[in-house]
């Protein structure tokens, strides 16, 4: 045996695997959840009886307790890449915005790329805020646009300014000035999350 492991912490990981609290471990191995919650924390080493009633209440040898943890799995990577050249991707106009997705044709995203360009110039003309699951990251690439939410004040955004905001908060982008405002939106919502969120569209591809 290598005793240079703390039979605690593979008593938690043990625990945590089988997703079991700590007065379900107390019943299977008859004893006290303060005495495992001392052992798992390393404030109380576990006499050879203690070690022997575990191993019979988990059903594992009582070498177990000993061996050191399994090393974390190698990072998992899909390999996946995507480019979208300028002027082109899946189009989505709406009565507020004109959307571009990038890496549109790659599916179960963890993050939503938009390109945005902004239609209206009032909040009266936005209509209704937008909200959809998730978080969004928003950078101006043109223009400027006033930022509306729920929870505070309407906000300037010039050229190279970003903001970053919880997207189930009503928001909305409205250009401000004369000339095109765009803007590049990254959200963690799905995809499908996002179009329900839309107001009423009329989807084209370029």
């Amino acid at each position: 045996m290598d005793g240079s492991n703390n039979p605690g912490q593979v008593l938690r990981q043990i625990r945590t695997e089988n997703d079991w609290t700590l007065a379900q471990v107390s019943q299977k191995v008859g004893l006290p959840v303060s005495t495992l919650s001392k052992v798992e924390t390393g404030k109380m080493s576990l006499s050879y009886d203690k070690l022997l009633k575990i191993s019979r209440g988990l059903n594992i040898d009582i070498a177990r307790l000993f061996m050191r943890e399994a090393p974390e799995p190698a990072a998992r990577f899909t390999g996946r890449r995507s480019i979208t050249r300028a002027r082109e991707g899946p189009t989505i106009r709406t009565s507020t915005y004109a959307y571009v997705y990038p890496a549109a044709e790659l599916l179960k995203k963890s993050l939503n790329p938009m390109i945005i360009d902004v239609q209206v110039r009032s909040i009266e003309e936005f209509g209704e805020l937008m909200r959809h699951p998730g978080e969004e990251f928003a950078l101006v690439l043109e223009g400027s646009a006033d930022f509306y939410c729920d929870l505070y004040a309407p906000v300037r955004l010039e050229t190279g300014d970003s903001i970053y905001f919880d997207g189930a908060m009503g928001h909305g982008y409205v250009a401000t000035g004369d000339g095109p405002c765009r803007i590049l939106s990254v959200c963690s919502a799905r995809d499908e999350e996002l179009k329900s969120a839309l107001h009423p569209i009329d989807e084209t591809d370029d």
